[in-house]
């Protein structure tokens, strides 16, 4: 096989506070050729996730990405050349790939390598059946364990994660209030995603507002914010209340080595009997096969809307990333960089 350009963003800088685009760095090469073991991937699509923010700048579930290394990102892409048993030239695949043209990979990464359905949506593949979808409806279901007539609020909202998350509340028979910034998503949220109210972080005040949309507490907390937001909540919280630790996007840009004071009102779930839970959506492994099969399910009959911010071009990736830390993606947000052939 020639030589196949390969475009890539490196990281160059540590970031300190908010992604720049200077935190990146432009670089034209060549593909490597797949060792043993390994396929050569031609990346379609790639995953934007605030996650993403700490494998810059240390250790987290994986090890951080080193200086002048591609970054890396979830994707869906194409085989066009393969050295590893069970997968051929031309299958579409998900996995850990990288802000570049092709990835040459063994999949033994935390992501993992999952050969994809032909004709298969990659889009679909990386927002509701992808991590987020994922992560909403194991984190909800396993954690936080909805139940009819219960009061669940969610954070971040109107994001990818949020927005699955308060939809499979609603199919569950919640009663469902989010939050987030602006009145275009809350109005989203209300009228579009079928929430039973929204709260705008920025205008209004969380803690009020809290208290009027829920007048008989809270039963579960979707949380993908953390800070204020979550000790709003936890001021709230009923007997038995289950809060989902997803995320805390409100802290990802603080400098290193900072820590947040803890939330003033942790002690209600001593007094009343609740708990609060983090996970990585991989521990619930088991349950994706039955989790993409529900979703579809309530896709199919309009009870689910899959929300995406889909950005085009490779070239875009570092301005992409950052909208997740300015707020201002709606979704699920995602780049296109390529179609299947």
């Amino acid at each position: 096989m020639a030589p196949l350009k390969n475009r890539q963003w490196l990281i160059a800088a540590r970031p300190k506070g908010i992604i720049k685009e200077s935190d990146f760095r432009w670089n034209e090469t060549t593909a490597s050729a797949p060792k043993d073991g390994e396929v050569l991937v031609r990346n379609l699509a790639l995953s934007f996730d605030p996650t993403q923010r700490g494998w810059m700048s240390r250790d987290t579930y994986m090890p951080v990405i080193p200086i002048g290394e591609p970054m890396k990102a979830a994707g869906v892409g194409q085989v066009v050349e393969s050295r590893k048993p069970g997968f051929s030239k031309g299958d579409l695949v998900q996995g850990l790939f990288a802000w570049e043209d092709y990835t040459a990979t063994d999949g033994q990464s935390i992501i993992g390598l999952e050969k994809l359905a032909p004709g298969s949506d990659p889009i679909l593949a990386l927002s509701l059946y992808g991590i987020t979808g994922l992560t909403a409806y194991c984190g909800l279901m396993s954690i936080g364990e909805p139940k009819p007539g219960e009061t669940c609020v969610v954070s971040g909202a109107a994001g990818a994660t949020g927005s699955i998350a308060g939809m499979i509340a609603k199919i569950k028979g919640c009663r469902v209030i989010g939050t987030a910034g602006g009145p275009a998503k809350c109005n989203w949220l209300v009228k579009e995603a079928g929430f039973d109210a929204a709260i705008d972080y920025k205008n209004e005040n969380v803690g009020a507002a809290l208290s009027r949309e829920c007048p008989k507490g809270i039963d579960i907390f979707f949380d993908n914010v953390g800070g204020e937001i979550l000790d709003e909540v936890l001021a709230r919280v009923n007997p038995n209340a289950r809060v989902v630790q997803s995320g805390s996007i409100s802290h990802y840009n603080d400098p290193d080595g900072s820590f947040p004071p803890p939330p003033k009102n942790y002690s209600n779930l001593t007094s009343r009997g609740g708990r609060m839970q983090a996970f990585l959506v991989i521990q619930y492994a088991h349950q994706f096969k039955e989790a993409r099969a529900e979703m579809a399910k309530w896709l199919k009959e309009g009870k689910i809307k899959n929300q995406i911010d889909l950005a085009h071009g490779l070239e875009n990736a570092p301005k992409t990333i950052i909208r997740l830390f300015t707020g201002a993606n709606l979704g699920k947000q995602l780049l296109k960089i390529a179609d299947p052939v």
